[in-house]
């Protein structure tokens, strides 16, 4: 493996020369707006170990307070708010803070204005003097935003430099969240085209903080690497192919993509508006299982869907599972591609402390033609046979990274007429018709399973997404939620030789190397029925409290 140097490593997408003249502008916009008391002494910056995850602890540039707020999940400081022991302003200060030094570690960011989030903390802040309460569930929690959502006079960006945009009004979903107390401070980086597993663009390479050797997945790897570095507690991703939850289980974090269309979408900066072979979701990511649920009971209590005319109306409902055993499926594999060792290990400690637990009753998982399936999403992702976006990477000057090239390439991308995108509908339809009679089969109420063929992978090397990609096409909800256990290249080997499944496997083995991976976090997913959100919530709650006991 070639070592870089961190200024390689962080580097983003280059182009012509009139590209580059704007990408500059962009990058000294963003340099300018990080206080100098925030930043990090050259020599840090330098030449920072893999695991930078320590650094906004020891740099002295937080106070003690300052780092305890950003210890807390985005619940605590929701309840400290409300009970007043925390102010606004402290917390939007003391998150604020952190993410300007982990952007200069990462890349994470493509927007800061923490003035403007202190101002809005400073009005709920006097709200809550003269009221006595708080303005709605989530006053006065920062909250950090992936680049597509529109915020009211920040940078937004639709995937490539040509469709960047300073936004005029909030989207559905920032609006919402505003009306309910949320506080932003910081726009987050995502990949160019926002398609694929690596989040790099004009603003650079998004690292992972675990490991900077490894991404921290895509495409709200912005969010991902911020969360991890406790610069945010809660942020907002988008979900299409896994980019909630391959993002959250590469940097060891939390997060649900839910049934889509459940929650807001109206607004994104998109380049394919119209295109419905699959419909992404909006969802949270955070620091704690209770943390999703308190991101889905506040949205879906504001009634979105008044709002939003493609939003269903479906309510959140969390089953007590302490009334019944749960049944769950424990999926070794997707019959394309074997996990690496450290994700196998994982997997085979789960189902032992399930096996051993009262609370449940296990099953293994057979997946139902998985290849079959991923191939009609990938299908699906470019109607157009990439036409779009080619187009757009060719209007603003701006060189095609080669996973956004490997994302719009043959076989799975071809241009279609009218009949061949109402045959591949058709084709989709079938499939999820088939999925779920099996899944009925298998009398299971969720699947557990991994996230990704590994642990994070090394950079510019992401080409399989179908264990995510696959729940995006029969739209069922999942939630990511990390082990406690990290890459170990002193078990997480080979025991023999293995045998590749597939071509996408014989590939996934040769990426691996246990001592890359080494302190890599290691996480799991856990899947449900279609609508079955609060399933999904209450069966990771207990099915992570028994992994850990």
């Amino acid at each position: 493996m070639v070592i870089m140097s961190f200024k390689e490593k962080i580097k983003g997408i280059e182009g012509d020369a009139s590209y580059e003249a704007k990408a500059r502008v962009l990058r000294e916009q963003l340099e300018a707006k990080i206080p100098a008391s925030l930043r990090l002494p050259p020599a840090i910056l330098e030449d920072p170990p893999l695991d930078i995850t320590h650094i906004p602890e020891t740099c002295g540039l937080l106070s003690v307070q300052e780092l305890a707020i950003t210890e807390l999940d985005a619940t605590a400081v929701c309840q400290r708010i409300a009970a007043g022991e925390l102010t606004a302003v402290e917390a939007v200060t003391a998150f604020g803070k952190r993410a300007a030094i982990a952007h200069q570690l990462t890349a994470c960011l493509i927007d800061f204005f923490l003035d403007e989030g202190i101002k809005q903390a400073q009005q709920l802040d006097e709200y809550f003097q003269k009221e006595g309460k708080v303005i709605g569930p989530f006053h006065g929690l920062p909250i950090s935003v992936k680049a597509h959502y529109p915020l009211k006079g920040t940078v937004g960006c639709g995937g490539f430099l040509v469709n960047m945009e300073t936004s005029r009004e909030d989207c559905d979903m920032t609006s919402i969240l505003r009306s309910l107390g949320a506080v932003f401070y910081v726009k987050t980086n995502q990949p160019q085209s926002i398609m694929h597993l690596e989040s790099i663009s004009t603003y650079g390479r998004v690292l992972n903080p675990h490991n900077t050797d490894l991404t921290p997945g895509g495409s709200s790897g912005g969010e991902s690497a911020l969360i991890a570095m406790k610069g945010s507690c809660m942020g907002l991703g988008t979900d299409g192919g896994g980019s909630i939850r391959g993002p959250s289980a590469h940097c060891g974090i939390y997060g649900i993509r839910p049934s889509s269309r459940t929650t807001p979408t109206h607004g994104l900066l998109w380049y394919q508006h119209g295109q419905d072979g699959v419909f992404a979701s909006t969802g949270p990511m955070c620091r704690s299982g209770r943390d999703m649920r308190l991101f889905l009971e506040g949205v879906l209590g504001a009634n979105p869907a008044l709002l939003d005319p493609d939003v269903l109306p479906i309510p959140l409902k969390v089953p007590d599972l302490t009334q019944r055993k749960l049944r769950v499926g424990i999926m070794m594999h997707d019959g394309v591609v074997m996990p690496h060792p450290p994700t196998i290990r994982a997997l085979n400690l789960l189902k032992a402390k399930l096996e051993a637990s009262s609370e449940v009753e296990v099953v293994d998982y057979t997946p139902y033609d998985h290849d079959r399936g991923y191939s009609i999403i990938r299908e699906l992702y470019y109607e157009d046979g990439g036409a779009t976006v080619r187009r757009l990477l060719e209007e603003g000057g701006e060189n095609m990274h080669p996973l956004t090239e490997w994302v719009i390439s043959p076989p799975y991308v071809k241009n279609h007429d009218a009949a061949e995108i109402w045959k591949l509908r058709d084709q989709r339809d079938i499939y999820r018709r088939e999925y779920s009679d099996h899944w009925w089969s298998k009398n299971v109420d969720v699947v557990v399973c991994a996230p990704f063929q590994g642990t994070a992978s090394r950079h510019d090397t992401a080409k399989y997404w179908g264990y995510t990609a696959i729940w995006n096409l029969l739209d069922y909800p999942g939630a990511v939620f990390p082990t406690g256990l990290v890459a170990d290249p002193t078990v997480d080997v080979y025991q023999k030789s293995p045998s590749p499944m597939s071509a996408a496997d014989e590939y996934n083995i040769s990426l691996y190397d246990a001592a890359i991976f080494k302190g890599a976090p290691v996480s799991l997913q856990t899947v449900s029925r279609r609508f079955n959100d609060g399933l999904v919530l209450a069966a990771q709650d207990v099915i992570e409290r028994i992994l850990k006991s």
